[in-house]
């Protein structure tokens, strides 16, 4: 199969690992040099730079931006069309979408929190969402407290589930069951916008491993059981990630953790290399 783009034709070549990918990013450990940062933002397109340099906190620009590069990766390695040559835009609902009408077939999703940047990426499903969590709680109040107020956000079946167990292991489950809301209302798109009280996880395997991807959890929407698959697995001791598939391809990927010089090992640059732009990221704020 060829597509078209600008004035180039290429053609498609899937590898079988390729085309279900499952990437993931440990900010932490990346401290950029200022030859590195002006090598990685000059990957990106221009509103995508700007957007970036309105970050106030170093941790939320590197997420940001290597949450682009992954993109930019996956589309690259699954079309073979070149990294500069791949335009992204950005919906009404601020969610990036590949800009090329016959590649709407590929999915992808990217998402960011704790030490880490996940991406999930597939031409052989219908929808895909991924979400990942630091399993931790650092509110002011009680963790009975912030249940409290979390009420409306889950159902009663799931607050059962939730509540078992050491404080520990309630804020595991609380931010997985989170983790599992959010890659499934990423994958259709709608946002928490959407009554998190109609949409029901029934938890069968208690634990998650790094070495396992479970999927056996099961969905229901208004009470009926829905054709939809989650993968789920932990990064490390602290994150959780899970992804939501409709389709009929469920095939079972670990996330790889890739290091900066994977991550941009066939960038080619958009934009001019911008040393005055990428010092400013040097003062910008920690978070505590």
């Amino acid at each position: 199969m060829n597509i078209i783009i600008g004035n180039r034709s290429y053609k498609l070549m899937f590898a079988m690992n390729d085309a279900n990918v499952r990437w993931a990013f440990n900010i932490k450990k990346w401290a950029p040099t200022l030859e590195q940062m002006a090598k990685c933002t000059s990957y990106i397109q221009l509103e995508e730079k700007e957007r970036l340099g309105r970050f106030y906190f170093k941790e939320d620009f590197k997420s940001s931006l290597v949450g682009r590069l992954l993109m930019r990766k996956f589309i690259s390695k699954t079309t073979k069309v070149p990294f500069n040559e791949i335009t992204f835009r950005r919906d009404e609902r601020g969610k990036p979408f590949l800009a090329h009408p016959n590649l709407e077939y590929i999915k992808f999703n990217v998402s960011h929190q704790g030490d880490y940047v996940v991406l999930a990426g597939s031409n052989t499903v219908e929808a895909l969402g991924v979400d990942v969590m630091k399993m931790e709680y650092k509110g002011g109040k009680e963790l009975s407290e912030f249940f409290r107020l979390m009420n409306r956000q889950f159902t009663s079946s799931e607050w059962l589930t939730i509540k078992q167990g050491t404080e520990s292991e309630k804020i595991k489950m609380f931010t997985r069951n989170w983790c599992l809301k959010e890659s499934y209302v990423k994958a259709i798109g709608t946002g928490l916008n959407l009554d998190l009280q109609t949409i029901n996880f029934e938890i069968v395997q208690k634990n998650l491993s790094q070495n396992e991807i479970v999927n056996n959890t099961k969905l229901y929407i208004d009470g009926k059981m829905v054709d939809w698959e989650f993968h789920e697995m932990l990064l490390d001791d602290d994150h959780c990630v899970a992804v939501a598939i409709k389709g009929t391809d469920f095939e079972k990927v670990k996330f790889r953790e890739l290091c900066i010089n994977e991550l941009i090992d066939e960038g080619l640059p958009i934009l001019e290399e911008d040393m005055i732009y990428c010092s400013n990221y040097f003062k910008k704020m920690d978070k505590k």
